[in-house]
């Protein structure tokens, strides 16, 4: 059965429009889900609202938002004051530029749609947008209003379609400055990198979706065809931790050799730059 679409409205480029439909190009449909349920019965369980200090269960009516100025402070937030803010959703997405798409961070992609012509009388104009882009191997970037948000969007082709991905705000990427500041600058010796590098054009590949395995998810369906089937469980073996490295080098020669019966190495010879000084000694 074929999906709903999750938006409709057109697509605007220059004086130029089509009426379109988005759907969600990814779902969470085929994964296994769990329920809350009572042990002793059987029954699913529901959640309640507790009030956090009385410890009284809270009805709907008199459920609001907060926002907290302070430990325990709030400033209650009427939803007629959320509903003044809210955009209105203008149910065109207008494109504003065009980019090279090797120029899109790929830490601001976040989640990926499709949009297809969604009448006859447009499906022109949705061609020429969708093929001039192609030609020109460029990205559209627009806005979109979803959910009484706005959204930035990249639009590419794709197939006969379109693929439109909704991009993150800079403020909500973390600086990487804080996490990898603490990694050394480290002079390598050149036969090491030499030795990496053949192992990573020896495991050279093309990209195949196809391959990609859930063993978890296997796993979890293995267990509840097994539940149902009352057949005792069978328990699956802890993985060894790996062998502590004593040399890199020698874990290099040796995975090219394919022995793998040698001990990886975490030590790669190299002096490390000489940790700080404490200020005060014990």
């Amino acid at each position: 059965m074929a999906p709903r679409p999750y938006w409709k409205g057109y697509l605007k480029l220059s004086l130029v429009s089509c009426p379109v439909a988005l759907y969600p190009a990814s779902t969470q449909a085929e994964k296994t889900h769990f329920h809350q349920i009572n042990t002793r019965t059987g029954n699913r369980l529901r959640q309640q609202m507790i009030d956090e200090e009385t410890g009284r269960t809270v009805q709907g009516d008199q459920k609001g938002r907060g926002y907290e100025l302070s430990k325990g402070r709030y400033v209650e937030i009427e939803e007629e004051e959320l509903k003044a803010v809210e955009l209105e959703s203008t149910h065109t997405i207008d494109i504003d530029t065009f980019v090279p798409k090797a120029e899109i961070d790929e830490r601001y992609i976040e989640k990926p749609y499709y949009i297809v012509p969604n009448e006859e009388s447009g499906e022109d104009a949705f061609s020429v947008i969708r093929d001039a882009m192609r030609d020109k191997d460029k990205v559209a970037l627009g806005r979109i209003v979803m959910a009484h948000r706005e959204h930035v969007i990249a639009i590419q082709p794709f197939g006969k379609g379109l693929l439109a991905t909704t991009l993150r705000y800079p403020y909500e990427l973390r600086d990487p400055a804080d996490v990898f500041d603490g990694i050394p600058d480290l002079n390598l010796p050149a036969e090491m990198k030499k030795l990496a590098t053949h192992i990573v054009d020896t495991k050279a590949a093309h990209f195949e979706p196809k391959a990609f395995e859930d063993h978890y998810e296997k796993a979890l369906v293995e267990l509840l065809k097994n539940k149902q089937a009352g057949l005792p469980l069978q328990e699956v073996g802890e993985d060894k931790p790996a062998p502590r490295v004593i040399n890199l080098m020698d874990a290099l020669r040796a995975s090219i050799k394919g022995d793998v019966k040698k001990p990886a190495a975490a030590s790669t010879g190299a002096r490390r730059p000489a940790a700080k000084k404490k200020a005060a000694s014990r």
